[in-house]
């Protein structure tokens, strides 16, 4: 894994489609039957993408805090946002926008000194030889309950079909890894609906790496990927190695005109702060409408959340997952060097904050937005016998910020936490 992946902690994800013309589900919409596959595509007719400026993006990305983005290249629907070959089915070719929004955003980002990440889907409802197998090569009893878009309809395998069907992906994707410089990150889709072994991997991996070594695959590759990608639900748990949150400020990943059912930027700084808290980064989406415009109260979030982070900057790029939440409920985070620890305050507090568990001696306690000093004091505890007492902070409303407040606490020594269940204290001092 890069380590700039690690240290980037937000990213934004683009769902950037001929699906926001009419404000519909992309892709999903017609492979569940809600509008017909026929004026799924006429939205093509509506693409012009008149008022797109990849700048303005890239710069907005910049001020959110974010350290890199994703780009939707191509989508379940086979409709791919730049100019390749290999198909029509391009809003370069097919639609009046006639332009290679993909090529636009890698260079704007990459000036921008923002690392470029695509996503592509895997697999493709509008290729006629997609449909051709089934997962794993296994016949269902049904055939005909399926889905048109995804596999036979008549239980009939055609391999021949599959193996250009691969041969497609491959090429499209040789396209976007080389046509457009380096790319830093693979984020892909879709790999459900085959096994490992129709996708052809490991060599497929083999054969992307081969035109960057240093490429990051995001885990939806049939188990080859390099980090997990959970959607939606935060996790509540810590997940085991390296991963990334991703979410929409609304409900919806691309533009819909009726979806007003916004998180506050209050609730996307918490929700950060719990991938911060656990280790992770946070991919949060935006959908553009169709002229290309980011909707002005996405990007209000946007650059919300970037003065937040300016604020807090300190425990933010620099750090690493915090101390469990029996210990502290809010989230935190550690320096590198666990000598320094970073409590999230969500609330405001009528008295004071409280650390468990907290085995070192703490040398000072700061607001970290505004550098204020704070008192603190120790009740209980049994040192000499290696117990520790409660940590009490003194903070009140006049100390807190207009969202998350961060609380900076410099220790003696490495962070050590207690994990008993307590115990008496048989030698008072």
């Amino acid at each position: 894994m890069q380590k700039w992946f690690q240290k980037a902690k937000l990213g934004i994800f683009i769902h950037y489609g001929i699906y926001a013309v009419k404000g519909v589900s992309e892709s999903w919409s017609f492979y569940h039957g809600s509008i017909s596959y026929e004026d799924y595509m006429r939205q093509l007719e509506g693409f012009t993408a008149s008022r797109f400026d990849a700048d303005h993006w890239a710069e907005l990305f910049r001020k959110s805090g974010a350290r890199y983005a994703v780009l939707t290249s191509k989508h379940h629907d086979g409709v791919a946002m730049y100019d390749t070959k290999y198909s029509d089915l391009s809003v370069v070719k097919k639609s009046p926008a006639a332009r290679d929004i993909l090529g636009n955003y890698i260079e704007a980002i990459r000036k921008a000194g923002l690392k470029v990440g695509v996503y592509y889907s895997l697999m493709d409802w509008s290729h006629p030889d997609y449909a051709s197998v089934y997962p794993d090569g296994r016949v269902p009893e049904d055939p005909a309950g399926g889905n048109k878009y995804s596999q036979p309809m008549d239980g009939r395998q055609d391999e021949k079909a599959w193996q250009r069907f691969l041969e497609f992906d491959r090429a499209q994707l040789k396209e976007i890894l080389t046509n457009y410089g380096k790319v830093d990150l693979l984020w892909f889709d879709g790999d459900w609906e085959r096994s490992a072994a129709q996708w052809g991997l490991p060599e497929f991996k083999d054969y992307l790496k081969s035109f960057n070594p240093d490429l990051i695959i995001n885990n939806r590759f049939a188990g080859y990927g390099d980090y997990l990608t959970p959607e939606q639900g935060i996790p509540v748990n810590r997940p085991k190695g390296v991963w990334e949150f991703c979410t929409t400020i609304n409900s919806s990943w691309g533009y819909q005109h009726r979806d007003n059912h916004y998180k506050s930027l209050r609730q996307i700084i918490h929700m950060f702060c719990d991938c911060l808290s656990m280790g992770g980064n946070l991919l949060l989406d935006v959908g553009p409408m169709e002229d290309g415009t980011i909707p002005p109260r996405q990007e209000a979030v946007l650059l919300g959340l970037g003065e937040w982070i300016r604020a807090n900057e300190e425990a933010v790029y620099d750090s690493v997952a915090g101390i469990p939440a029996n210990y502290y409920g809010d989230g935190s985070v550690l320096s590198e060097d666990g000598q320094t620890l970073y409590l999230f305050v969500h609330n405001v507090p009528r008295e004071a904050i409280c650390v468990k568990g907290l085995q070192n001696r703490v040398t000072r306690a700061t607001i970290l937005h505004s550098g204020k000093e704070l008192g603190y004091t120790v009740h209980g505890g049994a040192p000499w016998n290696d117990i520790p007492g409660i940590l009490w902070i003194f903070m009140t409303e006049e100390d807190c910020a207009e969202s998350t407040t961060v609380v900076k606490l410099e220790l003696k020594d490495r962070v050590r936490l207690y994990d008993g269940g307590g115990a008496v204290v048989t030698d008072n001092h």
